[in-house]
Protein backbone atom coordinates (compact mmCIF):
# COMPACT_ATOMS: atom_id res chain seq x y z
CA UNK A 1 0.00 0.00 0.00
CA UNK A 2 1.26 3.46 -0.88
CA UNK A 3 2.07 5.81 1.97
CA UNK A 4 3.01 9.44 1.33
CA UNK A 5 4.82 11.66 3.85
CA UNK A 6 4.32 15.41 3.40
CA UNK A 7 6.74 17.50 5.45
CA UNK A 8 5.72 20.71 7.19
CA UNK A 9 7.82 23.51 8.66
CA UNK A 10 6.65 26.91 9.84
CA UNK A 11 6.33 29.11 6.76
CA UNK A 12 5.17 26.35 4.37
CA UNK A 13 2.94 27.27 1.41
CA UNK A 14 -0.50 26.05 2.43
CA UNK A 15 -1.86 25.30 -1.06
CA UNK A 16 1.25 23.31 -1.99
CA UNK A 17 1.02 21.17 1.15
CA UNK A 18 -2.71 20.70 1.62
CA UNK A 19 -3.77 20.17 -2.00
CA UNK A 20 -1.68 16.98 -2.23
CA UNK A 21 -3.04 15.81 1.15
CA UNK A 22 -6.63 16.26 -0.05
CA UNK A 23 -6.18 14.85 -3.56
CA UNK A 24 -4.13 11.83 -2.45
CA UNK A 25 -6.63 10.96 0.27
CA UNK A 26 -9.48 11.21 -2.28
CA UNK A 27 -7.54 8.58 -4.26
CA UNK A 28 -7.46 6.37 -1.13
CA UNK A 29 -3.71 6.82 -0.71
CA UNK A 30 -2.44 6.95 2.86
CA UNK A 31 -0.96 10.37 3.68
CA UNK A 32 0.83 11.51 6.81
CA UNK A 33 1.67 15.14 7.45
CA UNK A 34 4.98 15.33 9.26
CA UNK A 35 6.18 18.20 11.46
CA UNK A 36 9.94 18.71 11.47
CA UNK A 37 9.75 20.97 14.52
CA UNK A 38 9.11 20.23 18.19
CA UNK A 39 5.39 20.93 17.91
CA UNK A 40 2.62 19.36 15.87
CA UNK A 41 0.91 22.69 15.13
CA UNK A 42 2.67 24.22 12.13
CA UNK A 43 1.90 27.69 10.79
CA UNK A 44 1.89 28.29 7.05
CA UNK A 45 3.23 31.33 5.24
CA UNK A 46 -0.27 32.85 5.19
CA UNK A 47 -0.87 32.33 8.91
CA UNK A 48 -3.01 29.20 8.51
CA UNK A 49 -2.29 26.77 11.32
CA UNK A 50 -2.29 23.04 10.61
CA UNK A 51 -1.91 20.21 13.08
CA UNK A 52 0.47 17.65 11.62
CA UNK A 53 -0.23 13.96 12.05
CA UNK A 54 3.20 13.04 13.40
CA UNK A 55 6.63 14.26 14.40
CA UNK A 56 9.52 13.48 12.04
CA UNK A 57 11.27 11.16 14.46
CA UNK A 58 8.08 9.14 15.17
CA UNK A 59 7.67 7.80 11.61
CA UNK A 60 8.89 4.44 10.30
CA UNK A 61 9.99 5.52 6.82
CA UNK A 62 10.56 1.95 5.62
CA UNK A 63 6.83 1.80 4.88
CA UNK A 64 6.69 5.20 3.14
CA UNK A 65 6.66 5.10 -0.66
CA UNK A 66 6.76 8.83 -1.46
CA UNK A 67 8.14 11.99 0.13
CA UNK A 68 6.61 15.40 -0.68
CA UNK A 69 8.19 18.80 0.01
CA UNK A 70 5.95 21.87 -0.22
CA UNK A 71 7.48 25.23 -0.98
CA UNK A 72 6.90 28.54 0.72
CA UNK A 73 9.38 30.62 2.60
CA UNK A 74 10.81 30.29 5.11
CA UNK A 75 9.30 26.76 5.24
CA UNK A 76 11.40 25.32 2.41
CA UNK A 77 14.56 26.80 3.93
CA UNK A 78 13.74 25.12 7.25
CA UNK A 79 13.20 21.79 5.50
CA UNK A 80 16.55 22.28 3.79
CA UNK A 81 18.33 22.68 7.14
CA UNK A 82 16.86 19.49 8.63
CA UNK A 83 19.77 17.02 8.47
CA UNK A 84 17.71 13.86 9.05
CA UNK A 85 15.25 14.85 6.31
CA UNK A 86 18.15 15.48 3.93
CA UNK A 87 19.54 12.00 4.60
CA UNK A 88 16.09 10.48 4.12
CA UNK A 89 15.77 12.25 0.74
CA UNK A 90 19.20 10.98 -0.34
CA UNK A 91 18.24 7.43 0.66
CA UNK A 92 14.91 7.62 -1.19
CA UNK A 93 16.64 8.92 -4.30
CA UNK A 94 19.22 6.09 -4.20
CA UNK A 95 16.43 3.54 -3.80
CA UNK A 96 14.47 5.03 -6.73
CA UNK A 97 11.49 5.87 -4.53
CA UNK A 98 9.17 8.71 -5.50
CA UNK A 99 10.01 12.25 -4.37
CA UNK A 100 7.88 15.33 -5.09
CA UNK A 101 8.89 18.95 -4.53
CA UNK A 102 7.11 22.12 -5.56
CA UNK A 103 7.89 25.86 -5.79
CA UNK A 104 11.01 26.67 -3.74
CA UNK A 105 11.37 23.11 -2.40
CA UNK A 106 13.18 21.65 -5.44
CA UNK A 107 16.19 23.69 -4.24
CA UNK A 108 16.51 21.18 -1.39
CA UNK A 109 16.85 18.35 -3.89
CA UNK A 110 19.26 20.38 -6.01
CA UNK A 111 21.63 21.08 -3.14
CA UNK A 112 21.65 17.34 -2.36
CA UNK A 113 22.47 16.44 -5.99
CA UNK A 114 19.13 14.65 -6.45
CA UNK A 115 18.15 16.81 -9.44
CA UNK A 116 21.42 16.21 -11.32
CA UNK A 117 20.75 14.97 -14.85
CA UNK A 118 16.97 15.21 -14.27
CA UNK A 119 14.36 17.42 -15.91
CA UNK A 120 12.99 19.87 -13.34
CA UNK A 121 10.95 22.97 -12.73
CA UNK A 122 10.70 25.34 -9.76
CA UNK A 123 9.63 28.81 -8.74
CA UNK A 124 11.43 31.43 -10.87
CA UNK A 125 14.70 32.47 -9.28
CA UNK A 126 15.40 29.11 -7.62
CA UNK A 127 16.88 27.49 -10.76
CA UNK A 128 20.38 28.33 -9.53
CA UNK A 129 19.89 25.78 -6.74
CA UNK A 130 19.00 22.88 -9.04
CA UNK A 131 22.54 21.71 -9.73
CA UNK A 132 23.12 19.97 -13.04
CA UNK A 133 19.42 19.59 -13.88
CA UNK A 134 17.69 20.41 -17.14
CA UNK A 135 15.40 23.21 -15.99
CA UNK A 136 12.14 24.10 -17.76
CA UNK A 137 9.34 26.60 -17.15
CA UNK A 138 6.65 23.88 -17.32
CA UNK A 139 4.08 23.81 -14.50
CA UNK A 140 5.10 20.28 -13.51
CA UNK A 141 7.75 17.86 -14.72
CA UNK A 142 8.01 14.11 -14.12
CA UNK A 143 11.38 12.46 -14.54
CA UNK A 144 11.59 8.82 -13.45
CA UNK A 145 11.11 8.92 -9.64
CA UNK A 146 11.07 12.73 -9.37
CA UNK A 147 8.15 15.15 -9.70
CA UNK A 148 8.73 18.89 -9.49
CA UNK A 149 6.20 21.71 -9.62
CA UNK A 150 6.57 25.39 -10.38
CA UNK A 151 4.36 27.21 -7.88
CA UNK A 152 1.08 27.28 -5.94
CA UNK A 153 -0.92 27.46 -9.17
CA UNK A 154 0.49 24.08 -10.20
CA UNK A 155 -0.63 22.38 -6.97
CA UNK A 156 -3.64 20.57 -8.43
CA UNK A 157 -1.73 19.25 -11.45
CA UNK A 158 1.19 18.30 -9.17
CA UNK A 159 -1.20 16.40 -6.88
CA UNK A 160 -2.92 14.58 -9.74
CA UNK A 161 0.47 13.58 -11.14
CA UNK A 162 1.41 12.16 -7.75
CA UNK A 163 -1.79 10.09 -7.91
CA UNK A 164 -0.86 8.93 -11.41
CA UNK A 165 2.68 7.98 -10.36
CA UNK A 166 1.41 6.08 -7.31
CA UNK A 167 -1.53 4.38 -9.06
CA UNK A 168 -2.19 4.95 -12.77
CA UNK A 169 -3.31 7.60 -15.25
CA UNK A 170 -6.91 6.33 -15.36
CA UNK A 171 -7.28 6.79 -11.59
CA UNK A 172 -5.82 10.30 -11.75
CA UNK A 173 -8.12 11.28 -14.63
CA UNK A 174 -11.19 9.78 -12.96
CA UNK A 175 -10.40 11.77 -9.83
CA UNK A 176 -9.87 14.93 -11.89
CA UNK A 177 -13.24 14.42 -13.59
CA UNK A 178 -14.98 13.99 -10.22
CA UNK A 179 -13.42 17.26 -9.00
CA UNK A 180 -14.15 19.06 -12.32
CA UNK A 181 -10.52 19.96 -12.94
CA UNK A 182 -8.48 19.49 -16.07
CA UNK A 183 -7.11 15.96 -16.08
CA UNK A 184 -3.82 14.57 -17.29
CA UNK A 185 -5.19 13.27 -20.60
Amino acid sequence: MNHVAIFLADGFEEIEALTPVDVLRRANIKVSTISISDKLEVEGSHNIKVVADKFFEDVDYTNVTCLVLPGGLPGAEKLQKHKALNQLLINFAKEGKLIGAICAAPMILGTLGITDNKNTTCYPGFEKHLGKSNHSDELTIKDTNLLTGKAAGASMRFSLQLVEMLTDKATANELADKMFVEGLK
